[in-house]
């Protein structure tokens, strides 16, 4: 991939990236119907009169799936350690995974959890001498009984064709391809997976600049048949509490009110949806079903909901005290997350993303908790429809003003 501000994603849309080795896990897909269709335009998973695509949400474990499921195999850290050792890297093993932190001279450090891929920490150097988290995260009791992180910066990535569903989010089937760069300018390091018999390549690099950190993506249809691809990059970012944290420049902006994206990365309060129909009053002229991501990445349960919105964005100072949760659509590519009880900022760019997800627990919760944090990130309300061999690609980056 290219360096900040210059990723794969400015390509053209089917631009062919380099080859994307197989990974080495097993990846399981669910069955799921084909979709209609081909070429590379954008479409809807779910046409008029036709039944949607049924993506299953990456929701936790239940009780019995907790009790049943055995813990997967440790990664070989030695062997990662002793292959991709240097440019700035060090290994460690955290439970079944291992962590990937990244360290660059003038202080700014990133962990990327394998072999889910999730980013669990980035710490940028601020102008005072000093780094400061800016992910939130949280540590839950998983399937087993084991620890599970959860917050951070995860990819929700589906590709939906004739033999089902595909997700190397949901099976955690991303593996270690690469680690490139130096301490000095950047560190990328580069996770690949493949659906069985190649069907579908995915290919995600983690960059860590000095002012920023990247998550770039690109993925390639193997198949005979059309694809119809989805994802979201949610962002739990860490502030004091919402009721000190603003969205600058998403004056003008559509949004629809929809209900909060999970998955096995998300972090909701259990108490969320009596906070939000407190902060609101009365529900959502298009509350959509509680379907977690599903329902962001297949545009809703019918053309309607997707196509009209709830409202246009009258506040280019957007306070997010309030228990709320939106897709902004028609959103400026970059915009800033300010926390006025820490003196911070964050700026989020996009590219390859058309809409904005934007995710409030509300102010009730304790300063600097477990609830002390908000969620962006891009998304598609529509889903990309790949020919065979077309690629497509998006990036997103959090940019440290700060420094």
């Amino acid at each position: 991939m290219a360096g900040f501000c210059t990723p794969a994603a400015t390509a053209a849309a089917h631009a062919t990236p380099t080859p994307l080795a197989s990974s080495r896990k097993h990846i399981v897909v669910c069955l799921s119907p084909k979709p209609s269709g081909g070429g590379s335009k954008r479409v809807r998973l779910a046409s008029t009169g036709a039944a949607p695509h049924q993506v299953r949400a990456l929701a936790p474990a239940t009780a019995a799936e907790e009790a049943a499921g055995p813990s997967p195999a440790p990664l070989n850290v030695e062997y990662l350690a002793a292959e991709f050792a240097g440019h700035g890297v060090s290994f460690e093993p955290v439970g079944s995974s291992c962590a990937v932190k990244m360290a660059l001279r003038n202080g700014s450090v990133a962990h990327v959890l394998l072999p889910s891929g999730l980013v669990t920490s980035y710490k940028p150097a601020m102008w005072h001498g000093t780094v400061t988290e800016v992910l939130h995260t949280n540590v839950a009791e998983g399937p087993g009984g084991r620890a599970v992180i959860r917050g951070g910066v995860s990819v929700d990535l589906r590709c939906a064709g004739g033999d089902g569903v595909w997700s190397p989010s949901a099976s955690g089937a991303w593996s270690l391809r690469d680690v490139r760069g130096n301490p000095t300018t950047s560190i990328e390091i580069e996770l690949a997976s493949a659906a069985p018999g190649n069907a579908a390549a995915a290919r995600c690099v983690v960059t860590l600049h000095p002012e920023a950190l990247a998550t770039e993506l690109a993925v390639t249809n193997g198949a005979s048949s059309p694809m119809a691809l989805t994802c979201a990059v949610p962002s739990h970012l860490r502030v004091s509490t919402p009721d000190a944290t603003y969205a600058l420049g998403l004056l003008g902006s559509d949004y629809r009110s929809v209900e909060p994206a999970l998955s096995e990365f998300s972090i909701i309060p259990p108490d969320y949806g009596a906070a939000q129909q407190s902060a609101e009053g009365t529900t959502a002229r298009h509350r959509w079903a509680n379907r977690g991501l599903d329902m962001i990445l297949s545009g809703g349960q019918d053309r309607g909901a997707a196509d009209e919105p709830d409202g246009e964005e009258d506040d280019d100072y957007k306070h997010i005290s309030d228990a709320m949760c939106r897709v902004y659509s028609n959103a400026p590519k970059e915009f800033t997350i300010i926390d006025r009880g820490r003196r911070n900022s964050v700026s989020l760019h996009r590219k390859g993303f058309e809409e904005l997800y934007v995710f409030s627990p509300g102010s009730q919760y304790q300063w600097y908790g477990k609830y002390a944090y908000v969620v962006v990130g891009p998304a598609m309300l529509e889903p990309v429809m790949l020919g065979p061999g077309d690629t497509w690609q998006g990036a997103h980056f959090l940019r440290n003003p700060n420094l």
